[in-house]
């Protein structure tokens, strides 16, 4: 799969696309625009992770990009480093995915997501109390500007935050929290989004 865009950089993203950490880095690619080839690997049995992929990264974790930055190759072996070179450009697309403005709240949005979201929807799935879930869901939902979570622009806040609402969602709902909810429901509608939203099975963050 290739994105054009009006950029020469050569961009190999290897993912699962299972996985919501290697989903977000997919949802900034695509809302950047940036031209890119996807490579999915099997990270289980014994068709998984491929000698190659572990000398791209030794964690042998998912999504990995591999791209050229001013003539050096650059591996990127995390979801947040990804998100963090679409957000400053070194991964280069035609897409608009911040304005100078917004950076301050899109950080803001991204370590909520992984400081607070992540750990809290997990111990809630995996039989925690679900009133501490509840309770930053209500918190988040009076925080949404709208109609995306930083105002009126796709950022790569929403590219971070959509795979784990997405699974919340699948799980409980957000019909309690209705900004969330709408902000939600409009991402679902973005092509950079739709393509990315598994159809055949899919991961929860641990």
């Amino acid at each position: 799969m290739s994105r054009n865009a009006s950029n020469s950089q050569e961009i190999q993203f290897v993912t699962n696309t299972w996985c919501p950490f290697a989903q977000k880095a997919w949802i900034a690619l695509e809302a950047s625009n940036a031209k890119y080839t996807m490579r999915e690997i099997s990270l289980y049995g014994v068709d998984g992770k491929p000698d190659w992929f572990w000398e791209l990264n030794p964690k042998g974790t998912v999504p990995v990009v591999v791209a050229s930055d001013g003539g050096k190759r650059m591996v990127l072996a995390d979801s947040e480093d990804i998100l963090d070179a679409v957000l400053d450009g070194r991964i280069k697309g035609d897409g608009n995915t911040s304005t100078n403005e917004e950076k301050d709240a899109i950080m803001k949005w991204r370590n909520v997501i992984s400081k607070q979201l992540v750990p809290v929807g997990k111990s809630s799935v995996l039989g925690g109390s679900k009133s501490k879930l509840q309770s930053l869901l209500k918190e988040l939902d009076s925080q949404v500007v709208g109609p995306y979570l930083t105002g009126e622009t796709f950022t790569v806040a929403d590219a971070a935050a959509f795979p784990f609402f997405w699974r919340l969602h699948s799980e409980y709902g957000l019909n309690d929290t209705k900004q969330l909810r709408a902000w939600f429901d409009r991402c679902s509608q973005e092509e950079a989004v739709k393509k990315t939203i598994p159809s055949g099975g899919w991961w929860w963050w641990w």
